[in-house]
């Protein structure tokens, strides 16, 4: 059993997939608290890796997108064969980066939400492979960010302004992101299309 927050049919509103329709598995529960979140994390219904393949299976998008909440918490490989060979769907994942993945996951997106720094020794990134880097601006220090394990020669970079409800704090975080990208031409922007837009 899984603890599901919501499964959901809509446009991919962030990083390379952006526009894309996919089914959207979020998952309950994470091992990190983000103060940007926007996942109810105490919400959720236990089902079945069955009652998952269902639901997914009521819509016709190519791709199924495992997010969270930390979606790395509930799945193995067992469950992505399944996901692949019950729905012929591609697998992308976003994942703070923090647990280990298991194998046959199409795309995954690596999104920080923590200090980069080794915690007891072992790195806070555990993330083996990624094929991108999505990072929230928050105003911090993006240099290490380049340097992480999981990033290779492919691995695309996006800076995603922080969404806040205030609009006049919204369009400022949306014009430094926009600055730091020109300063350095190594990152893309990432917009949240999909609030923009008011779909989920």
């Amino acid at each position: 059993m899984k603890k599901i927050n919501e499964i959901f049919y809509s446009l991919q509103g962030e990083g390379h997939h952006t526009g894309y329709p996919s089914v959207f598995i979020r998952f309950s529960g994470c091992n990190l608290q983000c103060p940007f979140c926007d996942t109810r994390h105490n919400e959720g219904i236990a089902m079945t890796d069955t009652d998952i393949v269902h639901a997914v299976n009521l819509y016709k998008a190519d791709w199924v997108v495992l997010t969270g909440g930390e979606p790395s918490l509930w799945i193995d490989a067992d469950f992505i064969r399944l996901l692949h060979q019950a729905t012929g769907k591609k697998i992308a994942i976003e994942t703070n980066g923090t647990q280990r993945l298991p194998e046959g996951i199409d795309w995954v997106t690596v999104s920080p939400k923590i200090g980069i720094e080794e915690v007891e020794g072992e790195p806070a990134i555990k993330v083996e492979r990624a094929d991108e880097i999505k990072v929230v601006d928050i105003g911090q220090d993006l240099e290490d960010y380049f340097d992480l394990p999981c990033r290779g020669e492919k691995t695309l970079m996006y800076l995603q302004p922080c969404y806040v409800s205030d609009k006049k704090s919204r369009e400022s975080n949306t014009m430094r992101t926009v600055r730091r990208v020109l300063q350095d031409p190594r990152w893309t922007l990432s917009l949240q299309i999909h609030r923009y837009l008011g779909i989920p």
